[in-house]
C-alpha cells in the first residue's frame, strides 16, 4: 500500500497517512565499531534475527515534545494526555539528569512519565528524544526498561538513543571519553539491546560491554531502534545503524544526504527508515519567544561545544555571553496565525520527515496544545487529504 494512502475516520494525522506491511530494518552488524578517518568499519558479521518494524511508524505523524529540563514530571503528565486529546500522534521525551541550563530548573525520570502517560492514554506513540545508553544506563538495562514500556503499551513505544552529553553523563559517572569512544560505544549497545530484545541468552563480550543474561520478558513487537544525529559522521552512523533518525531541521537539510549513504551502505532504503525533526514553535508574541529563548538559549552551540560541559550554570553563562536571541531563535515558527505553523510542518514533510515533533519552550505549555489541536492540526490534516486523493 503507498505511504501516502487516506485512512479515513481516524482523528489523528498518523491515521490519515496508513501503511500496509512491514519495513525491513536491515542486518544490524554485529561489530565493534571503528571510527577512523571519520568512517565506520564492519569489523565482524551480521547479527541474527534482527526485526523489522511496522511501516505504520513511516506515517506523517505530529508530536509533541515533554522537556523534563523545564517542567516537573505530574505537570508533563498532563500534557501528554491534553496532547494526545488535542490529536497529536506522538510524544517525545527527553532523557536527562541535569537540565541543559540551571534556569530551566527540572531534570525528572522520562521512563517513569511515559509509564505514567501511557496508563492514561490509549493511542499516542512515544520515545525518548534521546536516551544514551552508554554511561549512566547500561543497555541491557534500557533493553528490558523499554521491553517492559513497549508491553504496557503495544506498538506504541520507540527508543531513541544517542552518545550522549557531558551534563548528563560525565556528571553521573566521573569520566567522558573523546567522540570516537561514545560513538563506538553507542553501536555497541545498539547492538546489545537488540540482542536483548530477541529474548534468547545473549552472550556478548564486546569493546566496551561484557553481557551475559536473557531477556524473560522481551517486547511483543518491534520496537523501532531509532538514533540520534547532529553532524555528517552521526548521520552517516545512524543510517547504517539504526532504524531510523532523530534530529533537526538544520542538520536534516545539509547532511540528509549522509544518512542516505550510510542507509545504503547497510542494504537499507533511507525512504523506508522514519526519519523525527525537532521543531522550535513559540504560540505568541516576541515577549513569549524571548522568555523561551533565554531558557535554550544553549541550542545553536550545544553540540559544539556544550555538550562537553558537565556543569549546566555554566552552559547557561556561556550561552548567555556567547549567543544571541536571534540566533537562538533562527527558524523558530513564532505566532498565532495557524499558516506559519503548517507551512513549517508541510515543509518539513515534504523535505522527507516522517514524524515532526514541535517544541516550545514558553511557559504556557497548554495553550501551545490547544492551538495546535483547534487551528493547526485539522488544517495539516484537511492539506494532506487534499494532495492524496
Amino acid at each position: 500500500m503507498n505511504r501516502r494512502t487516506l485512512l479515513q475516520g481516524s482523528g489523528s494525522i498518523g491515521a490519515f497517512l496508513g501503511l500496509g506491511g512491514m519495513v525491513g530494518s536491515g542486518a544490524k552488524m554485529n561489530l565493534v565499531a571503528e571510527l577512523t578517518t571519520g568512517t565506520i568499519k564492519q569489523t565482524e558479521t551480521f547479527m541474527p534475527g534482527a526485526k523489522s518494524i511496522p511501516s505504520a511508524w513511516l506515517a506523517r505523524q505530529v508530536g509533541f515534545q515533554l522537556a523534563h529540563e523545564q517542567f516537573t514530571v505530574p505537570q508533563l503528565v498532563k500534557l501528554g494526555v491534553a496532547a494526545e486529546q488535542a490529536g497529536f500522534d506522538l510524544l517525545a521525551f527527553s532523557d536527562h539528569l541535569q537540565p541543559w541550563q540551571t534556569n530551566e530548573g527540572h531534570a525528572g525520570q522520562a521512563w517513569v512519565t511515559m509509564s505514567a502517560i501511557g496508563q492514561r492514554t490509549d493511542r499516542i506513540r512515544m520515545g525518548t528524544t534521546v536516551t544514551c545508553p552508554t554511561f549512566r544506563y547500561h543497555p541491557a538495562v534500557v533493553a528490558e526498561a523499554f521491553a517492559s514500556l513497549s508491553l504496557l503499551n503495544p506498538d506504541r513505544i520507540f527508543l531513541g538513543i544517542g552518545s550522549g552529553e557531558a551534563l548528563n553523563e560525565e556528571a553521573a559517572v566521573g569520566f567522558w571519553p573523546k567522540w570516537a569512544e561514545r560513538s563506538e560505544r553507542l553501536v555497541e549497545a545498539a547492538e546489545v539491546i537488540r540482542k536483548l530484545w530477541n529474548g534468547q541468552q545473549v552472550e556478548h563480550t564486546g569493546k566496551y560491554y561484557k553481557v551475559n543474561a536473557r531477556l524473560y520478558d522481551p517486547p511483543a513487537s518491534p520496537i523501532p531502534l531509532m538514533m540520534a544525529g547532529n553532524g555528517p559522521k552521526a548521520m552517516y552512523r545512524c543510517g547504517r545503524f539504526a532504524d531510523g533518525l532523530i534530529t533537526d531541521p538544520k542538520t536534516w537539510k545539509a547532511h540528509k544526504s549522509e544518512f542516505e549513504k550510510g542507509a545504503k551502505d547497510d542494504g537499507q532504503d533511507a525512504a523506508k527508515m522514519p526519519v523525527f525533526i525537532e521543531q522550535y514553535v513559540v504560540v505568541g508574541g516576541k515577549g513569549e519567544m524571548n522568555e523561551a529563548a533565554e531558557l535554550w538559549r544553549f541550542g545553536p552551540k550545544a553540540w559544539k561545544p556544550y555538550f562537553n560541559i558537565r556543569d549546566p550554570k555554566i552552559i547557561q553563562e556561556r550561552a548567555d555571553n556567547e549567543v544571541s536571541i536571534d540566533n537562538v531563535t533562527e527558524g523558530w515558527a513564532v505566532g498565532t496565525d495557524p499558516q506559519v505553523h503548517l507551512k513549517v510542518l508541510l515543509d518539513l514533510f515534504h523535505s522527507g520527515a516522517s514524524g515532526v515533533h514541535i517544541h516550545s519552550g514558553q511557559h504556557d505549555q497548554m495553550k501551545v496544545v490547544e492551538f495546535y489541536g483547534k487551528e493547526v492540526l485539522p488544517r495539516l490534516r484537511e492539506a494532506i487529504s487534499q494532495k492524496v486523493t
